[in-house]
């Protein structure tokens, strides 16, 4: 590769969390032509799994993806059926690929989403509609916790769970489950006054919207509902988010079908809309809590280079991840990683959301296409068993 290229500032993709073995190598081409990104592609780039990156002249990364055999996608971006689409418009902006192979299909998975999460290439955003882009449900944000939407989840939430796709209707559902829930949706910068709140003077708070009138709210910030009382609120909105709570459709269904006997087709048409986006989250919301309940297990992934993995599944995320062992002393080392996984696993309280939470709809959909990888699986206190298994196959 031509020495300008490396000296651009986002040559490499940096530290990789869930790589358990040394940092994986990176190769790099450049050209001032497509011809020419083409035929080195064509003469130095391997078809096994991994992620690359396009560079334009700049040195910026622009674009992040993946396969499980590099040198076929790369190479299926210089095809002329491929010039009027987005991958043909990618690789005109583009003077420099890089790639990082990766053990298995799976690990570049992980490896593209946490690229794209840490760079957010211009390519990989831009063009693709705000509707189409992943957003998480969350319920917090102290004194008073209330549904909001988040591209990235904070970490002091009371619950999140994601990711959705369809920003507008997301917006509508957040909007519905607020009022359903009686849950405030106001600014951080209100004020809130619970009742029991000791006054040195009576004072009449005034709320900051209608909603406390209407119905829709408890209304914390006019002192009209203790916080024992909109907690309780919370907790069955929280119920909701865990995929155990249909309330907010049967409210809906209700109000729609009310409004419709009165002939009030207005209120029937914007209740039959937001029920439309209410049924698409509660529906994702009971595919991630089967998820969550029931994946916690060791997913062990072998790789084309030998570097296999096994990956600790915990709630339905990747919590951990460790070199697979292939003999007796790297067991041993292990053990004290398996020890800390079997007391997670068996902890009934802890439901995820540990260090990678966005990894829940990467696992569930990856999960849901390959169901066959679930026989692979196991939990952690077979280990041993599975180690002896796959060592005498291997002798």
């Amino acid at each position: 590769m031509d020495a300008m290229w490396l000296e651009q500032p986002m040559f490499g993709f940096g530290a990789d969390s869930l790589n358990p073995h040394g940092e994986r190598p990176l190769e790099a081409i450049g050209g001032m032509k497509k011809r020419e990104l083409r035929d080195e592609v064509t003469r130095v780039c391997p078809s096994v799994p991994g992620v690359y990156g396009m560079l334009d002249r700049k040195g910026q990364l622009i674009y992040v993806g993946k396969s499980k055999a590099l040198r076929s996608r790369l190479l299926s971006y210089f095809a002329d059926s491929n010039a009027q689409e987005k991958g043909g418009r990618i690789i005109d902006n583009t003077r420099a690929i890089q790639w990082e192979t990766q053990p298995s299909e799976f690990a570049a998975l992980l490896r593209e989403q946490q690229l794209i999460r840490r760079f957010t290439p211009r390519w990989n955003v831009q063009g693709v509609p705000k509707r189409q882009r992943p957003v998480y449900l969350c319920l917090g944000r102290p004194p008073a916790a209330y549904f909001f939407l988040a591209s990235k989840p904070p970490k002091d939430c009371t619950a999140i769970e994601g990711p959705f796709f369809g920003l507008g209707r997301m917006q509508k559902a957040v909007d519905g489950l607020n009022k359903v829930f009686k849950l405030r949706d106001c600014s951080q910068k209100q004020a809130f006054h619970f009742r029991e709140q000791l006054q040195l003077f009576e004072l009449d708070h005034r709320p900051g919207c209608l909603r406390l009138e209407l119905g829709t709210c408890l209304g914390p910030c006019a002192a009209a509902c203790s916080r024992s009382e909109y907690q309780l609120h919370v907790n069955a909105a929280e119920s909701f988010v865990d995929g155990f709570n249909d309330e907010p459709i049967t409210a809906l269904l209700e109000t729609m079908e009310q409004a419709a006997a009165n002939r009030q087709y207005e209120l029937a048409g914007s209740a039959k809309e937001t029920l439309k986006s209410l049924q698409y989250v509660h529906r994702r919301l009971s595919m991630l809590a089967i998820a969550r309940r029931e994946y916690t297990f060791i997913y062990p992934v072998a790789g084309f280079d030998n570097c296999g993995r096994w990956y600790f599944i915990h709630s339905g995320e990747v919590a951990d991840v460790a070199a697979a062992p292939v003999s007796d002393a790297d067991y041993i080392a292990l053990k004290p990683k398996l020890k800390q996984w079997r007391a997670a696993a068996a902890n009934p309280v802890d439901r995820g959301h540990g260090a990678y939470p966005h990894t829940l709809g990467l696992v569930t959909s990856w999960f849901r296409k390959n169901r066959q990888e679930l026989k692979r699986a196991f939990a952690p206190e077979r280990a041993n068993r599975r180690f002896r298994q796959q060592l005498a196959k291997s002798a």
